[in-house]
């Protein structure tokens, strides 16, 4: 009758073990089946996104209020990122949404930096006025063959 007992309490203690497990990897691959937070969608046009990815942060004043949804090519060959934003955070229609660097060569992000409008974007909103990623790359090889302006 102990050794049931006992081997009841190691198998409880490994079932909660493993769902915990479970748990933690949800939460580390941001996988928001547990997440009840509202969102709206808005949207920003991009001569060059390199670096951002699905998934990054979208800050405003250093603070995270949002998800970069889709990232995918749309008109003149511009790319087109869908961001979802926390519900209750508002943003002017004339914000300018910059593509920035985490660190020296951390993750790329989405920084938002308000207007002076006291017009704010609703669901399905664009934002008109957008910063591109700077691309390293590209400066290093215009510096390298002198074609820095």
């Amino acid at each position: 009758m102990k050794k049931i007992n006992f081997d009841a309490m190691v198998g409880l203690f490994v079932l909660a073990g493993f769902l915990a497990f479970v748990y933690m990897s949800l939460q580390l691959g941001e996988f928001s089946v547990f997440s009840m937070e509202k969102t709206y969608s808005v949207q920003a046009t991009f001569e060059n996104v390199s670096g951002l990815k699905r998934g990054a942060l979208v800050e405003m004043a250093g603070v995270n209020v949002g998800k970069v949804s889709t990232i995918a090519l749309g008109e003149n060959d511009r790319a087109q990122v869908h961001l979802q934003i926390n519900n209750g955070v508002k943003i002017t229609d004339d914000a300018i949404a910059s593509i920035k660097t985490q660190g020296i060569i951390g993750d790329k992000y989405i920084k938002i930096s308000q207007g002076g409008s006291e017009d704010v974007l609703v669901d399905g909103g664009v934002i008109s006025e957008t910063e591109s990623a700077l691309d390293l790359e590209e400066l290093v090889s215009k510096y390298i063959f002198g074609k820095v302006e």
